[in-house]
């Protein structure tokens, strides 16, 4: 086994031989853009081909692509054995799940818990889906570039501005 660092150029090289018609990379990006259709085959490759070994999953961050249609997930990884980086990308639509890859990656729970609380993706087969930062009736998702604070939450005044608490 060949525990070269790799970038992302030889990185999506290797991807692409099995699942080519299912990702995206543009030469000069820094991330690869996966298709959430087969997120979780990729996700095994990833972890467990020997050439790649990302065994470290960092974060998932979750963003609003501001068309009001489509969010996304940005899953960054580690080797800790050959030291290489890759963020991998999934985007998708209200009615889309992505596949839950916390028994990957118990770093995941969390993560996708999180992605679902603040943005409203959800994660197919989490072992525990549900709120995690904010309680269950919560309206909506407050990371959506479209999301407007209630007035009040459970009869209480929910403040908009900072100036309410100086």
């Amino acid at each position: 086994m060949d525990n070269t660092k790799l970038d992302i150029n030889q990185i999506f090289e290797i991807i692409k031989v099995d699942f080519s018609e299912l990702i995206d990379f543009t030469e000069g990006d820094n991330f690869i853009l996966v298709s959430h259709t087969k997120w979780y085959e990729i996700a095994k490759f990833i972890k467990n081909d020997s050439r790649l070994l990302f065994d470290y999953l960092m974060c998932i961050t979750s963003y609003d692509k501001e068309d009001k249609i489509t969010y996304g997930l940005a899953f960054n990884f580690k080797s800790t054995i050959n030291h290489s980086y890759l963020e991998i990308r999934i985007e998708v639509c209200d009615e889309d799940s992505v596949p839950s890859v916390t028994d990957l990656w118990g770093s995941a729970n969390w993560h996708e818990r999180g992605a679902f609380d603040m943005m409203g993706i959800k994660f197919e087969n989490h072992p525990n889906f549900k709120r995690i930062l904010l309680p269950d009736d919560w309206p909506g998702y407050p990371l959506r570039k479209d999301f407007e604070t209630p007035e009040y939450y459970r009869g209480m005044l929910v403040p908009k501005d900072k100036t309410y608490w100086e």
